[in-house]
């Protein structure tokens, strides 16, 4: 099977550009950022600790996560439940970086992610699949973009499904979980020494995803 990696920070527009990649090439798009903020969802429903170890196991041996394909798209169950819908909001964002500095939580996700990969051409987007999860990875991109266009990007999505968000916070919570996410101990974001670096910030979304699917035939031909 062929499996592209897709890593970068927030907003840098990971999970628009995969999902455009994935139908031009007739992969599935996998958003691994998705199976993590599920976690963080569970920790806020269960208003569980995430800072103690024995707690993040037991909550961990309690719950039940699948991701399941309908129509083309994915989706994910939390013990039994869509919970598309629910994990695309601000807090879920935050949880989701403090979960996934944990261990247990990576390890917990880990063989799910890979197994996936290995039945599927896929395109699998993160902050660690071309350094942890899929380091065999045909092909490894590292998305960058200015941190206020980012910011952007993220105030104008959350606008759009409802939420009430001020741009100056979207901005702080963003720069905060690069620092998080980058800082952390167990596979910090930081771009693959094989992958390729390419930078959203003066490109919209057609203009980028036919640069990527570009790169991406030019790779696969060699």
């Amino acid at each position: 099977m062929i499996n592209i990696a897709i890593d970068g920070p927030a907003g840098a527009g990971k999970s628009t550009l995969a999902k455009g990649l994935a139908e031009k090439l007739g992969f599935i798009y996998v958003d691994t950022g998705a199976l993590y903020r599920t976690v963080g969802l569970k920790f806020s429903n269960l208003s569980a600790n995430a800072d103690d170890d024995a707690e993040v196991e037991k909550v961990l041996s309690k719950t039940e996560i699948d991701l399941k394909f309908i129509d083309g798209v994915q989706c994910v169950f939390l013990d039994g439940e869509n919970v598309n819908d629910k994990i695309r909001t601000p807090k879920a964002s935050m949880m989701a970086s403090k979960v996934s500095a944990k261990p247990k939580v990576r390890a917990f996700l880990l063989n799910m992610q890979r197994k996936i990969a290995q039945d599927n051409n896929a395109i699998m987007d993160g902050r660690d699949i071309g350094t942890v999860v899929l380091p065999n990875a045909d092909i490894k991109i590292f998305l960058t973009a200015d941190n206020k266009i980012r910011a952007k990007r993220r105030y104008e999505e959350l606008i759009q499904k409802g939420e009430k968000v001020e741009y100056d916070d979207v901005l702080r919570d963003l720069e905060q979980r690069d620092y998080n996410d980058s800082h952390r101990e167990i596979a910090p974001l930081k771009p693959a020494k094989d992958s390729i670096l390419f930078d959203t910030t003066n490109y919209n979304l057609e203009q980028s995803v036919n640069e990527l699917y570009k790169i991406i035939n030019e790779r696969l031909v060699k």
